[in-house]
């Protein structure tokens, strides 16, 4: 059975701690992982770490993907929310009925794609609007095929739940033992 794939695009003022988290976990349970600049090979988060993103979002944005996550940070989702292609990719990831996830201020570009309406959703405080979605304060939710996330204290159980749901139960405890998460 081939490797489950996700997308992860990454524009200018994302934050890190969102996609990079999301990148490893995924990649820890053997995801097939591309991380896609929006506007060059390298971007610039929004703490100033520069990455070297896998590929140009224009060179895969037209393969069909399991699963496409949005990180957050204020910058980088406002540019996915204002991207014709970013928001025309979630459309079509929606349409075909294939998984979407978004952490942080990242729902706002889902809301904007018309996905969010009548679902559960949660997003970092002042990101998503009554009537955007039905608001929820836990830290993932994951409401058909759309899973979202608080922010960067939430990226680790995230990228956990996205495992769980490409990969199954058995595979997000093997990646988590291998975390050593402390006990709460």
């Amino acid at each position: 059975m081939p490797a489950p794939t996700v997308l992860v695009p990454l524009a200018d003022g994302f934050e890190e701690i969102e996609a990079i988290t999301v990148i490893d976990i995924l990649r820890r349970a053997g995801v097939e992982v591309t991380a896609a600049g929006v506007d060059g090979r390298t971007v610039h988060a929004s703490r100033g770490v520069t990455v070297e993103a896998d590929a140009l979002l224009d060179e895969v944005a037209d393969r069909d993907y399991d699963l496409v996550v949005l990180p957050g940070g204020a910058g980088g989702a406002k540019r996915l929310t204002e991207d014709a292609r970013v928001q025309a990719l979630i459309r079509r990831q929606h349409e075909a009925g294939r998984s979407l996830g978004a952490i942080c201020a990242a729902p706002m570009a889902l809301v904007a794609a018309g996905v969010l309406g009548g679902r559960r959703a949660t997003s970092f405080p002042g990101f998503l609007q009554p009537g955007d979605a039905e608001l929820s304060e836990e830290p993932v939710v994951h409401d058909r095929g759309v899973t979202t996330s608080r922010g960067p204290g939430t990226a680790m159980p995230f990228a956990l739940a996205l495992v769980e749901q490409l990969c199954g139960a058995d595979k997000r405890d093997e990646v988590e033992s291998r975390l050593q998460i402390p006990a709460a």
